[in-house]
């Protein structure tokens, strides 16, 4: 049995302008569907079953698109900042807000990466609601937009602030809902002082992960995915 899921889908995507002023960024085409269909197929695929969505920017546009997820066997649940806050909360404000729908344990992706043959893999689920960890997160080779890096990886298998090599974070993990009861809901809140933090408690565990993952969030990147679709 595999645990929730938080996609995130909140954003603006100003950099992904002028695609996304007037289509949500998770919902432009890859390959030949929306981009977060990429999300639900793979998580269905890989038994997770209940999948929460947050919403702002043109938030009306993803359940209209998405519905209620029984077309994947999923259940879909909206997390709406724009309706109840006005807008997006941020990472961890997201995620505060979302959290009587996901429970004591939960993968969180972001709804703005492509990453096809990632598993979410239901016995790493489990190994981390059964543990210690605050979270667990997914680390990237570091991209050529991104050649500094975001955390290294200890000895231990634990997230670190400081040593080499760096790596990207992947936009993807598990986490504990402990880690944001401390935000009210409706709070706007960024995610990385809140990993920081952990962190430097030892409390964030890290693998490496090698196979295919873009960061779609600039229409040049966007561009290239589908142009590698058509050539192939």
């Amino acid at each position: 049995m595999n645990l929730p899921a938080l996609i995130l889908a909140a954003g603006r995507g100003e950099r992904m302008r002028p695609l996304s002023d007037h289509t949500p960024k998770p919902l432009l085409a890859v390959q030949g569907k929306p981009l977060i269909e990429w999300h639900l197929e793979a998580l269905a695929r890989d038994g997770v079953r209940e999948v929460v969505i947050n919403t702002a920017w043109l938030e009306e546009q993803l359940p209209a698109a998405l519905g209620d997820g029984a077309r994947w066997g999923l259940t879909l649940r909206y997390s709406l900042e724009g309706r109840d806050h006005g807008g997006a909360l941020e990472t961890a404000g997201g995620i505060a807000k979302a959290l009587p729908l996901l429970g004591d344990a939960f993968w969180v992706v972001a709804g703005d990466i492509y990453t096809p043959e990632f598993r979410f893999d239901a016995a790493i689920a489990q190994r981390f609601a059964a543990g210690g960890a605050s979270a667990h997160l997914w680390m990237k080779p570091n991209p050529p937009h991104h050649p500094q890096g975001d955390f290294a990886i200890d000895a231990d298998g634990r997230a670190a602030l400081a040593g080499t090599p760096r790596y990207t974070w992947a936009s993807i993990g598990l986490y504990r809902a402990a880690m944001f009861r401390d935000i009210a809901a409706g709070t706007k809140a960024a995610l990385r002082p809140h990993l920081d933090a952990a962190i430097g408690r030892r409390r964030i565990t890290a693998e490496l992960y090698t196979g295919p993952w873009t960061d779609v969030g600039t229409p040049e990147r966007l561009a290239e995915l589908n142009r590698v679709r058509s050539v192939g």
